[in-house]
Parts: structure tokens; C-alpha cells; sequence
């Protein structure tokens, strides 16, 4: 994904070309689902917000500046609006019809022998995070971010997304030792 097609595709976009932004979805759709699901919990939910994030896109396109790369502009949208989404479903509460609803999670026994491996090792001790080190985390090594990209998608500065990262690898590493596993992944 270049940088430069990226920007063509959103001068496109600007210029009401849909074949445009079916070829920005391609690109993006499956890492801001990703991206997304990992902050609201819920694929529902996430689905529909990668949707409004193409939306907003759509709508907006002729905004962007290029002050920073198309993808952390697009990411940015994406950590926006799943925020806001948050924010609503605290505002919200649980529902006590919806509570009963909620299906049993415990791990089916093909779930826990999955649950052995190393990524899924990792997975978990990420979940303990808080939100803002597992942020960081994410768009560095999972969305491949530069420490200025990451800046500018969550809106803090590079010197706080460095320190976060630092913690953040710290207390993975202590969740990870704690665990009984080693530091030698594959």
C-alpha cells in the first residue's frame, strides 16, 4: 500500500468516484474491523463502525490535508469513532433483558488447547493492558505505525506514545514472565 495511491485514492474519493473508495475499502477494511473490534468487544458493533468510518471518509475526503499518511488519517477516523461509541454504551448501561442475553463465554475444550500457543499467550496478556498502553501497542506492531502516525491517530504527543510503549512493553513482559512463559517468541 503506497503512500502516494493512497492519496490519489482519496483525491478521488473527493471527487465522488466510487470505484475509489471500494478500492480504499479493500485496502483497509479488514485491519479497521480488526482495529475497531479490539476497542468495542463486539463484532456487531464493529462492523457497523468500520462502515461509518467509510462514511466518513466518503464525506470528508476533500478534507484531508495530508499532514499525515492517508492510513493515519483513516485510523484516526476509525479511533474516533470507536471511542465515541464508548462513550455512549457507558452512558447507556446494561439493560437487564440484554443482560440475559449474553451468551456463556466459557472456552469450549478445542478453545483451551488453542489457548497453549504463544499468540494466544500474547492475546491475553495484551487484554490485561490498559486501553491506552494496548493502543499503542497495536498500531505499532500490529498496524505497522510510526510513532508520529500513532501520535496523530490518537492525538497525544510522540513523547507520550513513547512513554506508553515503554510501559506497555514492561508490563507485558511482567504479565508474560508472571504467566511462566519465556521472552523467546517465534
Amino acid at each position: 500500500m503506497a503512500f502516494g495511491e493512497d492519496v490519489d485514492l482519496l483525491n478521488r474519493i473527493a471527487r465522488n468516484d466510487e470505484s475509489a473508495v471500494r478500492m480504499l475499502y479493500g485496502r483497509y477494511n479488514v485491519r479497521l474491523y480488526r482495529f475497531i473490534l479490539r476497542r468495542v468487544r463486539n463484532e456487531a458493533v464493529a462492523e457497523e463502525l468500520t462502515n461509518e468510518v467509510f462514511m466518513e471518509i466518503w464525506r470528508n475526503a476533500s478534507k484531508f490535508e495530508g499532514r499525515s499518511s492517508p492510513s493515519s488519517w483513516i485510523f484516526a477516523i476509525a479511533h474516533n469513532k470507536s471511542i465515541s461509541m464508548l462513550r455512549k454504551r457507558r452512558e447507556e448501561g446494561l439493560d437487564d433483558g440484554l443482560a440475559v442475553k449474553i451468551e456463556d463465554t466459557d472456552d469450549t475444550p478445542e478453545v483451551s488447547a488453542q489457548k497453549v500457543d504463544k499468540a494466544g499467550a500474547i492475546r491475553r496478556a495484551m487484554d490485561k493492558l490498559t486501553d491506552a498502553h494496548r493502543e499503542v501497542i497495536e498500531l505499532v506492531y500490529y498496524h505497522e505505525k510510526s510513532i508520529r502516525e500513532v501520535s496523530d491517530i490518537v492525538g497525544i504527543s510522540q513523547n507520550t506514545v513513547k512513554t506508553r510503549m515503554f510501559h506497555a512493553r514492561k508490563n507485558l513482559s511482567e504479565i508474560m514472565r508472571d504467566a511462566g512463559l519465556d521472552r523467546g517468541w517465534p
